[in-house]
């Protein structure tokens, strides 16, 4: 055999296998694709139990909504949204970006009737003032994702008044005391940090005049920047409620979340923590989110989640 023979056998070999390779990491990714357009639509409730209740209190049931990012259409979604009426909360907890497209408030406020039956507060994300829009992936992996130029508005007052119209009290950069149960809670939320909107209206009055019953103070966020953070745990806070982290959206089996899409580690980017500030502790319940962008509709090893918390009396 010649060298030129032999060199042009070589080449074909080296073809074949750059091919073969190819075709090996191009079934690959169609696969995890797949799998993750499967898996955005795996539900779940996820349980916790946190006793911060003062003694002689009845167990207290919040369901933490986060991140539905509604689309038209998405009937599956509906109907476990309904669905979760069925778990009778006494309290609905919603952290923000509800929509996902122009079109979605009438749709959301319909899944969404069931469980304005029960009390409820919420504050607003970015995606319920402003639309998604296409961007490269990668770029989610730099760091916190920012909003540029010109967005497109969604109707965020016609599903705020929706919510009001149901009973659900708007802690945007508001705070107010409710009783619940015998119990009573006062609340502090804020406007969406991740577009730097925050502004701290302290807690309720009552929490420091005459009214002697217990109570909770439970701050209401959306993205949990550690600024934020840091702010309610030094302000007493007995539990803060916060979504936005998608719980990393694309994570690895066995190590968790590669993301946060905030200043928040890695490793706490879905589930109960505490958070340590100054020698305060907190209590943070962060959720991994019912939906995705309609740009980016997959998960991987992190299946979307509604969180019920039984709080229960302190041990």
């Amino acid at each position: 055999m010649s060298f030129r023979d032999s060199l042009a056998n070589r080449v074909r070999t080296v073809g074949r296998g750059f091919a073969v390779t190819t075709a090996i990491g191009a079934t690959a990714a169609a696969a995890a694709a797949a799998y993750g357009w499967w898996e955005k639509d795996q539900f779940e409730v996820r349980h916790e139990t946190l006793p911060i209740l003062p003694e002689g209190s009845t167990p207290f049931r919040v369901l933490h909504l986060s991140d539905i990012h509604f689309v038209p259409g998405q009937d599956k979604k509906a109907q476990w949204l309904q669905s979760l009426a069925e778990l009778k909360p006494d309290l609905v907890v919603n952290t923000g970006d509800n929509l996902s497209h122009t079109k979605a408030v009438d749709p959301l406020i319909e899944a969404l009737r069931p469980l304005l039956d029960f009390p409820g507060v919420f504050v607003p994300g970015s995606n319920d003032y402003y639309a998604p829009r296409i961007k490269n992936p990668a770029g989610y992996f730099r760091g916190p994702s920012k909003l540029k130029t010109e967005p497109v508005k969604l109707d965020w007052p016609k599903l705020r008044s929706a919510f009001g119209m149901g009973g659900w009290i708007d802690l945007t950069n508001r705070a107010q005391s409710v009783v619940l149960n015998g119990l009573r809670f006062d609340f502090s939320g804020v406007d969406d940090p991740h577009l730097k909107r925050e502004r701290y209206a302290g807690w309720p009055r009552g929490t420091v005049n005459q009214d002697a019953r217990p109570h909770l103070k439970v701050a209401v966020i959306h993205a949990p920047y550690q600024r934020v953070l840091d702010h309610f745990t030094g302000a007493g806070a007995d539990l803060i409620i916060a979504g936005h982290t998608h719980g990393g959206q694309i994570c690895i089996p066995g190590y968790g979340a590669l993301v946060s899409n905030c200043d928040l580690p890695t490793w706490r980017a879905k589930g109960l923590h505490d958070w340590e500030s100054d020698g305060f502790t907190t209590p943070v319940n962060v959720s991994g989110g019912i939906g995705t962008s309609r740009f980016a509709p997959v998960r991987i090893a992190c299946r979307p989640e509604a969180v019920l918390l039984t709080l229960t009396t302190r041990s």
